[in-house]
């Protein structure tokens, strides 16, 4: 699950971190980037689980008009097209998920006026009255529910946002990128293969893994040669008056560019870019790709780039 996009992010996150308490130790930060990433598969898990936590509220909600002291004809006889949907069936037993739950011992328990309120918006959306009033449903039907109802009110939802990161600091730049996960997850559910559904791996191969700790560690050893190369093309700019943070994205920037020879330059530029717009100021991002253009054309006149 935890793709180069995240990774790229943490290690510029974790870097900051690392100067900031004075530049001591190298090992301590990698701990901490290995540490962070791990948080955000834990995210990604837990967004799983709020889709559970939303069906078990709304099945006791059932239970609770049923058994009141003076049930009507629509108590006593429900539509419970929605606590019996075929995917959440599926993704509640799901044997990773359980285990996560052990491990982790996290649940949406201590929410529950937040889950009520996001079942009672599901409730009220077109999305949900015409699933209730179809005549026949498939099991890709249920399954297209949840994607619709996550894409509308779990990705895009502030309060989500605003509960998470008083939850853990971890979360506060991850959801929108574990977001587009959980989808993939929902969309690749298959009932064949029922709770032994495949969860997203914590990683997709080691060469992330290695990927995360060379760019960190290349990023921080070399600092003194990528930020020579950044004076070297200042042109105009003294070094001094730039951003921190932008000269902190470059430097992890050159990290990429010159130590993963598979990796095309433009796929480096472009994502450092879109970091640039997302941690820095306005202009930061046409500025870095400006500088890091000039630099990458340099070293191939001084032939000291090399890629596949």
């Amino acid at each position: 699950m935890i793709n180069r996009v995240l990774i790229r992010l943490k290690v510029i996150q974790v870097i900051y971190a690392y100067y900031q308490n004075g530049g001591k130790n190298v090992e301590a930060t990698e701990k901490e980037l290995f540490y962070s990433l791990s948080k955000a598969y834990d995210l990604y898990n837990y967004l799983l689980l709020l889709m559970v936590e939303v069906t078990r509220f709304a099945d006791r909600r059932i239970d609770n008009r049923r058994h009141k002291l003076r049930p009507t004809h629509e108590d006593l006889n429900p539509n419970t097209r929605f606590i019996d949907n075929a995917f959440m069936a599926q993704l509640t037993v799901n044997k990773q998920l359980e285990e996560f739950c052990k491990n982790q011992k996290r649940t949406w328990d201590d929410e529950g006026d937040f889950v009520k309120r996001l079942f009672e918006q599901i409730e009220a959306s077109n999305i949900y009255q015409e699933y209730m009033a179809k005549e026949a449903l498939t099991y890709e039907d249920d399954r297209e529910l949840w994607r619709k109802l996550y894409r509308t009110f779990i990705a895009q939802n502030d309060d989500i946002d605003e509960l998470l990161e008083e939850q853990s600091l971890y979360w506060n730049d991850d959801k929108a990128i574990v977001d587009t996960f959980v989808l993939k997850t929902i969309k690749h559910f298959d009932p064949e293969k029922g709770a032994g559904q495949e969860l997203l791996p914590e990683y997709k191969s080691d060469d992330d893994k290695d990927f995360a700790r060379k760019l960190l560690h290349n990023a921080i050893n070399n600092a003194e040669v990528y930020r020579k190369l950044m004076e070297q093309n200042a042109k105009n700019w003294n070094m001094e008056r730039l951003a921190f943070m932008d000269i902190l994205i470059m430097q992890v920037a050159l990290a990429e560019i010159l130590s993963f020879p598979t990796i095309p330059v433009s796929v480096s530029l472009n994502e450092y870019v879109e970091v640039a717009k997302m941690y820095s100021t306005p202009k930061s991002g046409s500025f870095i790709n400006g500088m890091l253009d000039t630099i990458v054309n340099q070293l191939k006149k001084e032939n000291k780039l090399r890629k596949a």
